[in-house]
């Protein structure tokens, strides 16, 4: 198209659409616009009076709670807290209340808001005309905003359904919404609303909201026992809570505080006497926080477990977290992927209580913002040999009527072998590559053996292996192949710490629990989930791996967990996987179980063992969340003591060295050469002989059991 066609075309454009802006014109009137102007404004106003109707409606303080998530209502540790809210559970923002009643606040802060706030509040209907006219006349004189006009009851319209926007808009439904709630409601339930509702600054994360909740935080103290002088720097501060905080501004808080005063001595709410004893007291700028909890990975298995959808507001929902215990999970966890260096590195923590099945602490990663995977629950990675106590539960256990196949001292051949199956051949190697000949059970899983454990598996089964672990609470899916004896198969941290709490209760598999209850609107505790724990293991046989598991720690890959300060009888195991991709550690008490995951996402290797990545974690968090003395693991009855003709740290006594049995399992007497001499008449030739009978009496084992098949050690 030429320049000369293109200009004739836009220049008949132009002509069109003047034509047309001329026609519009002529048939809008100043009529028409102004009836149409009323129209659209009657519209409006009939629009915003049906939605003050419906919307401007008063709960109870009670009501406005929002439904969050709360800490243990009794402290599991040393000391007793109240409840800490970890996170509303619909994903709102955290808040800070206490719920208050107006009777039961002090008359000077009441007094104290009113002259501040509404000084005519009992005199109006909802807008303060009076008032108003002199917010416009300040406001023009200042040319700027200098003072507001809304009542208290405005306020309360705003705050709790409109935004903060200064606007016409807001402003005429702000008005609209005060007369409704002013038509509906008593004086005193809108000031008890206004006083529950306004906020007054931070506690951390947490917005405050109401005298109740910010008492609490700036003066450690309940609302009921405030003082003159306290509750003039509350009021005081609904004008700009953050710029007037006696935390961070007391000079600023300070005068605002004083100008209260004046304002309730000059309306005759106070004497001259008390206003100058409120002047003289000192602002103090300490808070009292109620503390925070990074628990989101916690929150989102928690809200999960909940039974039927809880109120959108009003209720608090009791968790079995514990306050001290998750703060000690945190700073651990934080500290040891720090330690490992690189930002891939994940770290996992579970510590539950055994007895119960309370989940008390989790930590489900590194960084919750980064990713929201919890790797405490989710995620499923072979423990490698942390699971040798599920192998060792099967082969110690009596199978029907009959006695167990292996006891502790049972003797287990540390050489090579070589299985052969359908994908090749099995050559099992123990971590340092070296082979010890003739071992105790005892001292394959304190040293944590590979070969020995193979052995002990392919005589057991994968089979009843995979069914132990099924009594234990893993329901993970296992392949019943021969390598799961050094743990193959893949597990979530939550399932093996479970699984260890089975041992640390004597037996009892307790169902995990996340959820105590929750208390409604009502104050009454609405049970949610009830402790639920069963019996899947002989305690005596239980005992057995508990007793192999306390030698992990006091002599075995665990030791360095021994030197930690607490006083503290524990027992535990380290897990590591090929390559070094999986690090783990679980140790437990009668009272809690703690196991830690240390790894990357992408399975690549961290370069390290279970003890020196997972370990150094687990034995942080137990100094530190600890109590100072812990029950004492207590022998059943059917667990009794022999000796046994081989010592776990070479030929160091006549008979060997003591070691608890099975009742009816225990060697007879012949297995043991006792002596009858004194430490003086010890001298090398009776230290030979002693040896000489000890390995005669190691070869007549070894000649019963064949290579590594089971038998008894008597």
């Amino acid at each position: 198209m030429r320049w000369a066609e293109l200009r004739d075309k836009i220049r008949d454009t132009g002509r069109g659409v003047g034509a047309r802006m001329a026609g519009l014109r002529r048939r809008v009137t100043r009529r028409r616009l102004i009836l149409g102007t009323l129209a659209a404004g009657t519209l409006f106003a009939v629009g915003t009076t049906a939605e003050a109707l419906v919307r401007a409606r008063l709960a109870s303080p009670a009501e406005r709670m929002p439904t969050a998530l709360y800490t243990r209502p009794e402290s599991w540790g040393r000391t007793e807290r109240r409840p800490i809210a970890i996170a509303p559970i619909d994903g709102a923002a955290h808040e800070s209340r206490i719920p208050v009643r107006l009777d039961d606040l002090p008359d000077h802060l009441v007094d104290a808001v009113l002259a501040v706030e509404d000084q005519r509040f009992r005199q109006h209907g909802g807008i303060d005309w009076r008032r108003i006219g002199g917010a416009m006349v300040a406001n023009v004189k200042a040319g700027g905003i200098a003072q507001g006009g809304s009542s208290i009851t405005q306020q309360l319209a705003k705050n709790l359904y409109l935004s903060a926007d200064r606007t016409p808009i807001r402003k005429f439904r702000e008005a609209v919404m005060a007369l409704v709630l002013e038509s509906r409601y008593d004086k005193d339930s809108i000031l008890e609303a206004y006083l529950n509702e306004i906020y007054l600054g931070q506690d951390g994360g947490a917005a405050i909201h109401g005298v109740g909740a910010a008492s609490r935080y700036y003066f450690g103290k309940d609302v009921r026992r405030l003082g003159v002088a306290e509750s003039a720097l509350l009021a005081g501060m609904i004008h700009a809570p953050n710029r007037l905080a006696p935390s961070r501004h007391p000079k600023a808080a300070k005068a605002r505080r004083d100008l209260v005063i004046d304002l309730m001595a000059e309306q005759g709410k106070l004497s001259s006497a008390a206003a100058r004893r409120a002047h003289r007291v000192a602002v103090r700028s300490r808070s009292h926080p109620t503390g925070t909890i990074d628990a989101r990975y916690f929150r989102d298995y928690a809200a999960a477990a909940l039974k039927g959808r809880p109120p959108k507001r009003g209720a608090a929902v009791f968790t079995t977290l514990d306050a001290d215990l998750q703060r000690a999970a945190e700073r651990a966890a934080t500290w040891g992927a720090r330690r490992l260096g690189g930002t891939s590195v994940q770290t996992a923590l579970v510590a539950i209580d055994p007895r119960t099945g309370d989940i008390l602490a989790m930590v489900g990663g590194r960084d919750y913002g980064a990713s929201q995977f919890n790797r405490a629950v989710s995620a499923r990675r072979q423990p490698g040999s942390a699971f040798k106590p599920v192998v060792a539960l099967a082969a110690l256990e009596p199978e029907g009527r009959g006695q167990a196949g292996y006891t502790l001292a049972t003797v287990i051949d540390d050489a090579p072998l070589r299985v052969e199956t359908a994908s090749g051949p099995w050559q099992p190697a123990n971590y340092d590559e070296q082979f010890r000949g003739p071992v105790t059970f005892r001292t394959a899983i304190e040293q944590s053996l590979n070969v020995p454990f193979a052995r002990v598996g392919l005589e057991v089964g994968p089979k009843r292996i995979v069914a132990t672990a099924r009594r234990l609470g893993i329901s993970s899916p296992l392949a019943p192949v021969p390598s799961l004896a050094l743990g193959s198969g893949e597990v979530s941290l939550l399932e093996l710490v479970r699984a260890y709490g089975v041992f640390a209760a004597e037996g009892e598999l307790a169902r995990t629990r996340a959820i105590i209850g929750r208390v409604g609107t009502d104050g009454e505790l609405d049970a949610q989930d009830a402790v639920s724990t069963e019996q899947v293991v002989d305690p005596a046989v239980a005992y057995l791996v508990t007793s192999a598991l306390r030698g992990v720690v006091e002599r075995g890959t665990g030791e360095a967990l021994s030197h930690v300060d607490f006083r503290s009888e524990l027992a535990g195991k380290s897990g590591t996987t090929n390559d070094w991709r999986d690090a783990w550690f679980v140790a437990y008490s009668p009272s809690l179980v703690v196991g830690v995951w240390v790894g990357h996402d992408d399975g690549a290797s961290i370069g390290t063992s279970g003890a020196r990545a997972a370990l150094p974690i687990v034995a942080r968090f137990l100094g530190e969340a600890a109590p100072e003395q812990w029950e004492a693991f207590a022998r059943p009855e059917g667990v009794v003591e022999g000796w046994t003709g081989l010592a776990g740290d070479g030929w160091m006594q006549p008979c060997g060295q003591r070691e608890v049995f099975l009742e009816g399992s225990e060697p007879s007497d012949r297995g043991c050469y006792e002596f009858d001499f004194y430490d003086d008449q010890m001298d090398d030739g009776w230290a030979e002989l002693i040896e000489e009978r000890a390995k005669a009496w190691l070869r007549e084992m070894l000649s019963r059991q064949g290579d590594g098949r089971r038998r008894s050690s008597r």
